[in-house]
């Protein structure tokens, strides 16, 4: 089921994605995924646990490779990089796990994402005026932290390179309602400062609060691409492919 969207023209499509096919073993785990994202654009990326969603990001990020299809960064190729050279061209992925440093404090990490990155990206003051909750915690080690400000943490590490392309893997996963709202701000700010995000979320309202696009994958096809409105609006959508 698709509905139409608005497409980026060629010039404006940072990355797309076209017919990739990604296996775990033998297993055929993505089946011709195909996707875009303007530059400065948010989109979500939706359906239930375990049918393809952090597969994407991982063959985005050349985690996984795919055995066929194309995925294309400003028109550069990137099937066969390594993710090392994917990430120095601009694509950062924030996993799920967070991975942060628990052994460091949050000065220290950011610190450490800023001298290892090619080349800058947002300032640590810009940091600290974004995520005034970690300018609070800056003498903290990784495991004193709360959740929600492991998650802005590990999604400041990213931004303290040159990110083009963020990928974010259910950021409010385990979050307080009150924290998720928190993040959807950091999210909002991000897509103010110009860098193009795919978001993977199974919070449903959350992703739609943020999202200027959504695909839907289901069994490891895209089904659906449209807008949070007419996922909000199509409830027979939402039970078919969202609801547990």
């Amino acid at each position: 089921m698709t509905a139409p969207a608005v497409t980026p023209t060629a010039a404006q499509t940072r990355l797309r994605v076209d017919g990739i096919n990604t296996y775990y073993g033998d297993s055929h785990v993505l089946r011709d995924v195909s996707l875009h994202i303007g530059a400065g654009e948010t989109v979500a990326l939706l359906g239930r646990n375990g049918v393809g969603k952090t597969t994407t990001l991982k063959s985005i990020v050349g985690w996984l490779k795919p055995r066929t299809g194309s995925v294309t960064l400003d028109g550069e190729e990137l099937v066969g990089c390594e993710m090392m050279a994917i990430a120095r061209k601009g694509i950062s992925l924030v996993p799920e796990e967070r991975r942060i440093f628990t052994n460091l404090t949050v000065a220290e990490n950011l610190k450490l994402a800023q001298v290892t990155a090619q080349k800058p990206g947002w300032t640590l003051d810009h940091v600290y005026e974004k995520f005034p909750r970690l300018r609070e915690r800056l003498t903290h080690k990784g495991d004193e932290i709360s959740g929600g400000e492991k998650q802005m943490l590990a999604i400041a590490r990213a931004l303290v390179q040159d990110v083009k392309v963020l990928l974010l893997d259910e950021p409010t996963e385990g979050l307080a309602p009150l924290i998720v709202r928190e993040v959807e701000n950091v999210i909002r700010e991000i897509k103010a400062s110009g860098i193009t995000t795919l978001l993977v979320e199974q919070n449903l309202y959350s992703a739609l609060a943020v999202a200027d696009r959504c695909y839907i994958i289901d069994q490891g096809e895209i089904k659906f691409e449209g807008t949070p409105a007419q996922v909000r609006t199509d409830e027979d959508l939402r039970r078919r492919y969202l609801h547990v």
